[in-house]
């Protein structure tokens, strides 16, 4: 990690004095601080919290990678932002932010998504990454660039009510890998889109990972290196797991395969190329937003199935549409007649892929509509509410 011999100003000094107090930072922990630089991959529900603590912190370098813009639907949990910034790229919001908040450190923005193209030139420009992704390819990305660089990575997840937060040290205890060795099938875990998740909890979850990177540069306390820490809002619980290094890891093992990163979209199953674009179809054939308004005008005979959960189903909804909620569905195709059309949606096309999927293997001829409800809402019915 860089050192600096840098001095606090005096106004450095009054901002960071309850550090400078504490035996265990004192004066040269916050030099520590200030000579340190920290990568935030995703300024979202985890990215949000943890980059104003450690500004506020006094870390010297930040470096942000996110290409998104602010979403009404973020104000939520993306404390960070505020209702102004709706429609504003996220980076240009989170910056001018953190500047007001501690104009003594250096922002530096990386409007790009993190891939296997650009992740080894971020990841080893910074002393320590924190992990703020939603998605299982950008996660073993970040992994394995981190343990190619040996750079720490802090892991933090939320998914509807719980959490979870772990160091990873390359060297020193167990990776991503050890902890996750296959991704789980493409669609199995619903993001937060889809599932939702308590606006409160990625604040937890981010402070935590905030914490175990300013613990880490100042080297002190118990990291969380080799534990993974649960975190249950609805139990008000905390529980944890013993993690340890696997031999066996393709990456971090005694006899590594992965020497450089591959392409992580393939690796977790999700299809890219144009070829298998033309086989995704023609397993679960999908209809736009557009088509399926077509088909409604025009009254063409078919049935447009629902399967969303029943509060869902209560915020908006197309009168068209019989709801069947997914986990409902494999107890009551009995109820649908096989000689019948049906089109499928749900919220963003997830589910709805994996009922049309479902419904083609019992025989019935079903299509999905590619983006569900929320394409509607953008692109026919733009006065329907969104979630």
């Amino acid at each position: 990690m860089a050192t600096s011999a840098q001095e606090l100003s005096k106004k450095e000094v009054e901002r960071y004095s309850r550090h400078l107090i504490l035996p265990e930072v004192t004066l040269e922990g916050q030099k520590k601080l200030k000579a340190a630089s920290v990568l935030l991959i995703g300024s979202g529900g985890l990215g949000a919290p943890a980059s104003m603590y450690l500004a506020a912190a006094g870390i010297g370098r930040m470096g942000l990678v996110d290409f998104d813009r602010v979403d009404l639907s973020n104000m939520q949990r993306q404390i960070l932002f505020s209702t102004d910034d709706v429609g504003v790229a996220k980076l240009e919001a989170a910056k001018r932010r953190l500047a007001g908040l501690n104009p003594n450190i250096e922002i530096e923005t990386h409007e790009e998504r993190l891939s296997a193209e650009n992740a080894m030139r971020l990841v080893s420009n910074y002393d320590i990454v924190i992990d703020g992704t939603d998605n299982f390819p950008t996660r073993y990305c970040v992994n394995d660039a981190c343990v190619l660089t040996n750079k720490p990575n802090v892991y933090g997840s939320i998914f509807r009510f719980e959490g979870q937060s772990t160091l990873f040290v390359p060297g020193a205890g167990p990776c991503y890998r050890c902890l996750y060795p296959e991704p789980p099938p493409p669609g199995m875990v619903p993001s937060c889109a889809e599932g939702g998740v308590l606006g409160i909890l990625p604040g937890l979850i981010g402070v935590i990972q905030a914490t175990e990177a300013v613990k880490f540069i100042l080297g002190i306390g118990d990291s969380l290196c080799g534990r993974l820490v649960m975190f249950n809002a609805l139990e008000m619980s905390f529980r944890e797991v013993k993690l340890r290094r696997d031999p066996n890891c393709p990456i971090c093992g005694d006899k590594p395969k992965i020497k450089e990163l591959i392409d992580y979209e393939q690796f977790c199953g999700i299809r890219g190329e144009e070829s298998d674009k033309i086989i995704r179809e023609d397993e679960i054939p999908e209809i736009s937003v557009q088509d399926l308004k077509g088909k409604l005008d025009s009254g063409e005979k078919f049935t447009l199935i629902d399967v969303r959960e029943v509060h869902e189903h209560d915020i908006c909804n197309l009168p068209q549409a019989q709801l069947i909620p997914l986990g409902e569905l494999p107890s009551r195709l009995h109820e649908l007649d096989s000689t019948a059309e049906y089109v499928v949606h749900c919220k963003m096309g997830g589910r709805s892929a994996q009922a049309v999927e479902l419904m083609r293997q019992s025989g019935f001829n079903a299509t999905n509509v590619a983006g569900g409800i929320t394409a509607w809402a953008n692109d026919i019915d733009p006065d329907m509410p969104r979630y």
